[in-house]
């Protein structure tokens, strides 16, 4: 009896609601200043999650600074195509907030931290503003 109450308290805290806190752990993951200016309403309304061996979620951002600058860090930056960063058509909405929140067009960029750390920026420009917008999730691929 007393193993399935250590049982049943491990599962509760393991499944406490820790949004509600603002305290963040730090790691020992790049970390990368994803807003400089207001970010779209459009933006801010997505709630997806990037299906990797994290499962992070998309983060709304957006600059009015130099991309690369935004990034902050010397890691390797590559672009991809959308058919590329969703064969499966899970991120559909990400796709299109992006696109009505910019000029229409999605650019897709993958950045690498290390061996198995990576995020993704789904990113668009707002002409009207000269601004990047976007969303960003972190991943953990092996």
């Amino acid at each position: 009896m007393s193993s399935d109450d250590a049982y049943t308290s491990f599962l509760e805290q393991a499944n406490q609601d820790t949004s509600g806190s603002k305290a963040s752990a730090k790691s020992n993951t790049a970390t990368t200043k994803a807003v400089d200016t207001e970010v779209p309403t459009g933006l801010q309304n997505v709630e997806q999650y990037y299906t990797s061996e994290a499962d992070e979620p998309f983060e709304p951002g957006a600059c009015a600074d130099e991309f690369a600058e935004l990034i902050g860090h010397d890691s390797e930056v590559s672009t991809m195509n959308t058919v590329k960063f969703d064969p499966r058509g899970r991120y559909k909405e990400v796709l299109q907030a992006v696109e009505k929140a910019g000029d229409g067009k999605s650019r897709i960029y993958r950045v690498v931290h290390g061996k198995t750390r990576l995020e993704y920026y789904v990113v668009g420009l707002e002409k009207e503003n000269k601004r990047v917008v976007g969303l960003r999730a972190k991943a953990v691929e092996s």
